[in-house]
């Protein structure tokens, strides 16, 4: 695989390994379980930033704004993750798809 992050896409690759040889659910049923878990990982960074405003008056302040970028990183990991389950050229599919939206959104920018 040609990375263009190369320490964090192998980690990738490691986690997606490990996760495969974890599992023993059908391919296909276990992909969409990780598209799931990204629904998962994104309500435990709004129950942290809830928890981080004290926006439950019964639970007062639960979390940190630090918990809220662990919950974050926690969302890109898994998105990671997925992209990866879903194509062995991941790096290369996420590094096309950020140039695209660099491109767009800076030239509107300017």
């Amino acid at each position: 695989m040609n990375h263009t992050l190369d320490p964090i896409w192998d980690t990738v690759d490691d986690l997606h390994t490990w996760l495969d040889a974890e599992s023993d659910l059908p391919p296909q049923q276990e992909t969409l379980l990780r598209m799931l878990k990204l629904t998962e990982e994104v309500g435990e960074v709004a129950q942290a930033i809830i928890g981080a405003t004290g926006q439950n008056p019964r639970k007062g302040s639960t979390h940190s704004w630090r918990d809220v970028e662990s919950e974050l990183c926690d969302v890109i990991i898994t998105a990671m993750v997925a992209l990866r389950t879903l194509t062995p050229e991941a790096s290369e599919v996420f590094g096309a798809h950020l140039r695209g939206v660099a491109e767009r959104s800076l030239k509107a920018a300017s």
